[in-house]
């Protein structure tokens, strides 16, 4: 641990220049003396610190001074890829590795190149999470993903979308994905389950697509879902040919298939085209996009869009309220007219006694 934190002094000095002793305490989340410990350490190792006194002073090394020394551990290589997002390595448990080595890297980099890195952290940021939703409570997530590192077989208890709720599955676990601030887990469940996936839009619950062939191929798990898990010890083959861009891609495209099993025709105004893309699923606002005809005399255009279901579609269109028409499917059209009517009747004048 120590070796460690000597070595994080050193590379920040390199990477950053002079640091007073407070600065640098605050950046390992050490007390000063720990700092000034750490700095004579590296003085009677032959490191040359300079110490410079006064309101601006601090501590730097030597001019000229270079080490190519990263000290790149193993899981901090590992944390590499998430260097650029620190939520998702929090998450994943790994953000200090994450940063640590994102230090090494730039102390090893020549000035220039170092510069240009940290112009492109400080410039550019990705926040996941969609606007307006809390994040999910995901405490199991460093273990599901420790058991990807691994190749570790999990024992789960998942929460379902229908009965019975809580199912126990035995998986193997071959990766994580973050899809719009959601974590899922990508797995092989030897138990052969039909298990279930939140819609990505979190408002209901949707089957997976049905199996296509052995009954072996990789599913879709929420990771908030899972509400306990034991690692069961044993080592499990990842498939030689899998690839998780890939299989998510596949998955994605055939959940959104399977979600969308219907059709209706609307109508929109033009306020109605405009908001579509903000108001609807993504799946419904390129259909309307891509179906929609020539406005009409009024403005108005005309368009097919997929819905999930009669429910869910009253829901979804009343996003845009007065701004879309539904001409079919008949039980669509008078599933808003009912409700169009109820809302007028509670915000209406109120009945004479």
């Amino acid at each position: 641990m120590r070796a460690s934190r000597l070595l994080s002094v050193l590379m920040l000095l390199q990477t950053r220049g002079k640091l007073t002793a407070r600065e640098l305490a605050d950046e390992l989340e050490v007390s000063v003396r720990t700092v000034h410990r750490d700095l004579e350490s590296l003085a009677e190792a032959g490191v040359p610190v300079v110490a410079e006194r006064g309101v601006t002073g601090g501590y730097r090394l030597l001019a000229g001074y270079r080490t190519r020394l990263t000290g790149l551990t193993a899981p901090e290589a590992d944390s590499l890829f998430f260097a650029g997002l620190p939520t998702a390595a929090d998450d994943l448990g790994l953000g200090a590795l994450a940063a640590a080595a994102e230090l090494k890297l730039l102390a090893a980099l020549p000035p220039p190149l170092r510069e240009r890195a940290a112009r492109a952290r400080d410039r550019f940021h990705l926040d996941a999470p969609g606007w307006f939703r809390a994040a999910e409570q995901i405490p199991l997530l460093a273990d599901v993903a420790a058991a990807v590192w691994a190749q570790q077989r999990l024992r789960v208890t998942y929460h379902r979308w229908r009965t019975p709720r809580e199912v126990e599955r035995l998986l193997d676990p071959l990766g994580v994905v973050l899809k719009s601030g959601t974590w899922y887990l990508v797995a092989v469940s030897s138990t052969g389950d039909q298990a279930e996936l939140g819609s990505t839009a979190g408002a209901m619950d949707a089957p997976q697509p049905a199996d296509h062939g052995n009954g072996l191929e990789p599913r879709t798990y929420r990771v908030s879902r899972i509400l306990a898990l034991t690692a069961t010890g044993e080592r499990f083959e990842r498939p030689p040919d899998f690839d998780l861009a890939s299989c998510w891609a596949a998955w994605t495209a055939r959940y959104e298939s399977g979600v969308y099993r219907a059709e209706a025709t609307v109508r929109l105004s033009p306020t109605g085209m405009t908001m579509a893309p903000f108001r609807l699923a993504p799946a419904i606002s390129r259909a309307i996009r891509d179906s929609a005809g020539e406005p009409e005399a009024d403005g108005w255009v005309l368009a097919t869009i997929p819905i999930e279901s009669v429910r869910h579609a009253t829901g979804e269109l009343l996003a845009l309220g007065a701004d879309i028409e539904v001409l079919q499917p008949p039980d669509l059209r008078a599933a808003l007219t009912h409700t169009a009517a109820s809302l007028a009747a509670l915000y209406g004048p109120p009945a004479h006694a």
